[in-house]
C-alpha cells in the first residue's frame, strides 16, 4: 500500500482566482468600509461584479465561489499546497489515507470530533455520499474522475478508481465534502442555490446581500478558536475598483491584476500591503503549429526559442508579476526544482542570437539580403494571435514578432475576438499563440497540456489541449507510463524522457510561471502565507482559504 501523499493544483478552482481577474461587470464595494479599522473583521473582495444569492459550492457562477466563502464553509479532505507541490497534504477533514499500489483505491478515515455547522455530527457517510454525488451527477465530476465502487466501514469510506488515479491524487484529496443529511433530499445540485449552507468550516454565514456577505467565525469548529471573527465578502465593480479599496485598506484581502503593483499598492502603505504570487507547476507558454510551416521544422522552433529574454518579457509583460521560467525543462522554480531530472538540472535558458542563426543555417536556411528563406526559397513569416484585451499576452506576442526580426523573419500580431481565439486554437488554426497550462502535483498536466500524442486532434478538429498538434510516440508513452507506473523508478525514467524530447524537439516555447496571486494586509492581521512561510495558496477563492483562516491571528 503507497501512504505517499502527493499534492495536485486543484485547476477548476485556481482558474476561478484565475478568471477573475478579467471579470467585470455592475456591483459594488459599498458595505465593506466598516472593518479598515476594526480588527475583529476582514474584508475580502474580488472583482466580480453583480453577484446572486447563491451558496452552492458545485456552481462556479455562485456567489460563493466567485467570492470564495464556499471555503469558509466548506472543507476539504486534505489541505494540498498547491504552491509546494511535492510538499505532503495536511489531513483535514480525513484524518488519514492510503492508496493501493496501482492508485485505483483510495481508503480514507473520517476525522473524529468534527460537527456540522447545524449540530449535526460529521461521518464517513458524509465522505462516501460527497464521492456519491459528484458519481451521479456527471455536471459535479468537474475532474471527470472515473469513480468505481464506494463503500464505508465505521468510519473508513473506500473509494475505487476504474483507472489509476496518481496523477490525480491532490485533485481527489482537496475535494469539499457536503452533508448528506441536507444534500440528499435536493432534487437538483446544479441549480440549488443553498441559502442556508451547512458545512464543518470555521465559519457560517450570517446574512447575505447584494454588497456583501458576512460570516461569523464558529465557537464550536473543531480546529479551535479563531483570529477572525467575521468575515465581509464583497464583490467589485472591476480590477480598478477592487485596487482603489485595497489600496485605501477597505479591502485587506483579495486578488486582481495590479499594473506596476509596488508602486500602485505597496508603496501606498508599505509596512502592511503585501502581494505574494508564489507559482506551481503551471505555465505560459507559445504554444506554436507543428503541422504547418513554418513550425513544422524543429529548427524554426529551436532558433526562435533561442533569442526569447524570458526575464525581459516577465518585466514587460507582466510587472514582474509572472516570473520568468530559467530551467530547460519548462518547470518553474522551485515548485519544479524536485522534478528536473539529472540531465537536466543546473542548465538554464540564455538568449542566443548567434547560435539561433547557426541552428537555420545548418537546417538550409539562408538570407536574402534581410529576409530568411527557407530551403524551397520561401521567405519565412508567421502571425502570432491571442485575443484583443489580453493586454499581457499581447505585449509578449509583440515581444516576440521583435525578437525574431534580426533572424530575418516576419512576424505579426494580431488580435481577435474572444470566442474565435478559443475556436481557433482548439482547432488549430493558427500559427503561434499564447496559452496556459495546468498546475498539477506531478508535472505530468503541464507535460501532458503541451505535447501528449493523447490528446491530439486533426487539424480542424477540436482538440482539448496539446494545440500545436505535437506527435512524439516515445513522449506519448512516457507521459501514459508516468500517470500509470507503481514505482517511483519507473516514473522517474518516464519522466527523463519526457523531459529529453521538451527540450530537443521544443513542442511549445515555454516562457513563464503562472502564478497563484493575492494582495493582503497585516494591518489587522498576521499568519498569512508568504515567501518566509509558503504554507497554502495565497488566493481567497481555493480550498487553502479555510487553512488560511485557520492560521490568522490579530496583529497586536
Amino acid at each position: 500500500m503507497n501512504k505517499r501523499r502527493i499534492s495536485t493544483a486543484i485547476v477548476g478552482l485556481t482558474s476561478l482566482a484565475l478568471i477573475a481577474t478579467a471579470c467585470s461587470g455592475g456591483g459594488s464595494g459599498e458595505g465593506s468600509t466598516s472593518s479598515a479599522g476594526g480588527s475583529s473583521v476582514l474584508t475580502i473582495g474580488m472583482p466580480n461584479g453583480p453577484q446572486t444569492d447563491n451558496s452552492n459550492p458545485f456552481a462556479n457562477t455562485s456567489s460563493a465561489m466567485s467570492l470564495g466563502y464556499a471555503f469558509a464553509i466548506y472543507e476539504p479532505l486534505a489541505q494540498v499546497n498547491t504552491v509546494r507541490p511535492s510538499e505532503d497534504p495536511t489531513p483535514w477533514l480525513a484524518s488519514e489515507w492510503e492508496w493501493n499500489a496501482d492508485y485505483t483505491q483510495l481508503t480514507l478515515t473520517a476525522r473524529d470530533g468534527v460537527k456540522w455547522s447545524d449540530g449535526e455530527d460529521f461521518t464517513a457517510e458524509d465522505i462516501a455520499y460527497s464521492f456519491q454525488i459528484r458519481k451521479d451527477n456527471e455536471g459535479l465530476n468537474t475532474f471527470a474522475l472515473p469513480f468505481g465502487d464506494i463503500a464505508v466501514d465505521g468510519n473508513k469510506v473506500t473509494v475505487s478508481f476504474t483507472s489509476g488515479q496518481f496523477v490525480k491524487q491532490g485533485q481527489i484529496l482537496q475535494l469539499f465534502v457536503v452533508p448528506e443529511h441536507v444534500w440528499k433530499d435536493v432534487e437538483d445540485p446544479t441549480t440549488w442555490t443553498n441559502e442556508e449552507p451547512v458545512g464543518t468550516g470555521p465559519y457560517t454565514l450570517k446574512s447575505w446581500t447584494a454588497q456583501a456577505a458576512t460570516l461569523t467565525a464558529r465557537d464550536d469548529y473543531w480546529g479551535g478558536e479563531l483570529g477572525v471573527k467575521e468575515l465581509r465578502y464583497s464583490s467589485y465593480n472591476d480590477n480598478n475598483a477592487l485596487t482603489n479599496a485595497l489600496v485605501s485598506g477597505e479591502a485587506q484581502w483579495g486578488w486582481t491584476f495590479i499594473p506596476d503593483y509596488e508602486k500602485v499598492y505597496i508603496d501606498a502603505n508599505p509596512d502592511v500591503n503585501n502581494q505574494w504570487a508564489p507559482t506551481g507547476l503551471g505555465v505560459d507558454a507559445l504554444f506554436l503549429n507543428t503541422e504547418t510551416a513554418p513550425f513544422d521544422d524543429v529548427a524554426v522552433r529551436k532558433a526562435v526559442q533561442l533569442v526569447l529574454d524570458r526575464k525581459q518579457i516577465s518585466e514587460l509583460a507582466s510587472s514582474g508579476v509572472f516570473p520568468p521560467l530559467t530551467n530547460v525543462t519548462g518547470l518553474p522554480e522551485p515548485a519544479g526544482t524536485d522534478f528536473i531530472t539529472a540531465p537536466f538540472q543546473g542548465k538554464e535558458y540564455t538568449v542566443d542570437e548567434a547560435g539561433a542563426k547557426k541552428v537555420l543555417a545548418d537546417a538550409g536556411y539562408t538570407l536574402d539580403g534581410t529576409t530568411l528563406k527557407d530551403p524551397e526559397g520561401n521567405a519565412v513569416t508567421f502571425t502570432l494571435t491571442n485575443p484583443t484585451g489580453w493586454s499581457d499576452y499581447l505585449t509578449e506576442l509583440q515581444m516576440v514578432a521583435d525578437a525574431v526580426k534580426p533572424l530575418g523573419i516576419t512576424a505579426t500580431v494580431e488580435g481577435q475576438n474572444a470566442d474565435a481565439w478559443f475556436t481557433a486554437i482548439a482547432e488549430g488554426d493558427f500559427q503561434a499563440s499564447m496559452h496556459w497550462t495546468d498546475g498539477g502535483a506531478t508535472p505530468w498536466d503541464t507535460y501532458s497540456n503541451q505535447m501528449d500524442g493523447a490528446q491530439y486532434m486533426p487539424l480542424g478538429e477540436r482538440a482539448n489541449w496539446n494545440f500545436g498538434r505535437f506527435k512524439n510516440d516515445e513522449a506519448t508513452a512516457a507521459l501514459a507510463t508516468y500517470a500509470n507506473a507503481t514505482d517511483e523508478a519507473a516514473r522517474t525514467a518516464a519522466l527523463e524522457t519526457v523531459q529529453q524530447v521538451f527540450v530537443d524537439e521544443v513542442p511549445t516555447i515555454a516562457l513563464l510561471g503562472r502564478p497563484a496571486a493575492a494582495q493582503y494586509s497585516t494591518k489587522n492581521f498576521v499568519g498569512w502565507p508568504s515567501d518566509e512561510d509558503p504554507y497554502a495558496n495565497p488566493q481567497p477563492t481555493t480550498a487553502n482559504a479555510s487553512l488560511i483562516l485557520t492560521k490568522l491571528k490579530p496583529a497586536s
